[in-house]
Formats: structure tokens, C-alpha cells, sequence
């Protein structure tokens, strides 16, 4: 662990979880791989640390870093948690399966399934992937019908893109990752836009404050077909 890192120390217990490694780390939370002691199982763990908002106080307490970040903080977990909360209620291979979530430390936490496989983005550009048009058509399947889950849900993913689609060891199935609800949140409060938006996969709507141009389910129709270009 780097010693700059605010991850958690391995060997730290949350309630029947113990951390075991950390698998990842970006600027709004960080992925642990965890043991769950009451089943017996490895799973990963993501905890909401916002590190340009808050600091890691004693051994596992998450708080802003001043008054003026409370907000801001407050903010992005009250969506980190509802974000949790959206995604436990769907069932789709596509989609990540959360198994539990819960509020300790002045954060939060989120249990999922210990998901392991390249990104599309790593498996085309190492040439792991046929790229034919059969090949194409299986990864667009299940793909599009996740999207018509959340988009019946009335929930938008607003960030697909070849680095938040993982191709599952095993079978290669397509899995959408990160939602990130609190770090859009969050970059809208701070507008932050090269935080919220990934140039070539965002649509005009995303950059534009025009009255009357909104988000909804073709924000992700337009970033999948920009993936499948960028796959082409």
C-alpha cells in the first residue's frame, strides 16, 4: 500500500468483512477485496472516500476535510448510497449485483461480487478479442438489454464507455461497471466537467446547458454506439 494511499489497512473488520487487499483506487472511492467471514467468500468492497473532500481521521473515520467540503461531501454519499440502494434492485448478468450496502465511519460501504476480467478497452487493444461482427452482436445482446433495465428504472449510467465495460474471465460476458453517481454529483457541485464526461462517448447533451436538451436513456444509447465505433 502506498503510503499516500487513504485505503484502509489490510486486516481491518467491518462487520463480518475483512479487508484483505486493495484492488483499486480513484479520486471518489476505493475497491477493496475483502473476505466475508459469515459466508465464506471473497468479495469487493467499495467505500466512498472522496479524496479531494475528505481525510481519513484515526483508523477508519471518513470525514470533510473543512466546512466549506461538507456539503459537497454530504452530497456525493447521500448519492453513493442511493446508487447502492438503485442497483440492489435489479438482476441482469450485465449488470453488477450488490449484496449489501450500509452507512459506519462517516462514509459509506457497498458489497458486490468479486468481478475479474479485462476491460474491453485492455482486451481490444491487446487483440484478446475477435472483433468480428458475430462477436460484436454477442457483446451488444446483453448490453442493451441491461440498458433497458436501468432505463425502464428510469435510470441512466451517463459514463459507458470501453473502460467501464469488463469482459468476464471465464465466459468474456459483458459487465457494466461504475455508475458513480456521487462522483457526477459531485463534479456537477464543483464543475468539474473533465471529471463527468469522457470526450468521444458523451453526447452534446451532457456538455450543453441548453434549456429543454436533457439526459435520458439515448445519453446511453449515444456513448454504446460510440463504443462500438471505437471497437470497429
Amino acid at each position: 500500500m502506498q503510503e499516500d494511499s487513504l485505503a484502509l489497512p489490510n486486516g481491518t473488520r467491518l462487520a463480518e468483512f475483512e479487508i484483505i487487499g486493495r484492488i483499486g483506487e480513484g479520486g471518489f472511492s476505493i475497491v477493496y477485496l475483502a473476505m466475508d467471514h459469515s459466508l465464506q467468500r471473497t468479495v469487493a468492497m467499495k467505500e466512498y472516500m472522496p479524496s479531494s473532500l475528505a481525510v481519513r481521521s484515526g483508523r477508519s473515520q471518513v470525514q470533510p476535510r473543512s466546512q466549506r467540503h461538507q456539503d459537497t461531501f454530504e452530497t456525493g454519499l447521500r448519492s453513493f448510497v442511493n446508487e447502492a440502494r438503485l442497483l440492489a434492485q435489479f438482476d441482469h448478468p450485465a449488470l453488477v449485483k450488490v449484496f449489501r450496502f450500509w452507512e459506519i465511519n462517516g462514509t459509506a460501504y457497498t458489497v458486490m461480487p468479486y468481478y475479474q476480467g479485462p476491460t474491453l478497452k485492455e482486451a481490444v487493444q491487446s487483440g484478446r478479442v475477435p472483433r468480428s461482427e458475430e462477436w460484436l452482436i454477442s457483446l451488444l445482446s446483453p448490453l442493451t438489454e441491461a440498458l433497458m433495465v436501468i432505463h425502464a428504472a428510469q435510470c441512466y449510467h451517463r459514463d459507458i464507455a470501453p473502460d467501464n465495460i469488463l469482459l468476464l474471465d471465464g465466459s468474456s460476458k459483458p459487465l457494466i461497471l461504475d455508475f458513480g453517481a456521487a462522483r457526477r454529483v459531485i463534479g456537477d457541485m464543483t464543475q468539474a466537467l473533465t471529471v463527468i464526461l469522457k470526450p468521444g462517448y458523451a453526447p452534446v447533451e451532457q456538455y450543453a446547458e441548453v434549456p429543454g436538451m436533457r439526459q435520458g436513456p439515448w445519453t446511453d444509447v449515444y456513448a454504446l454506439a460510440a463504443v462500438v465505433y471505437w471497437v470497429v
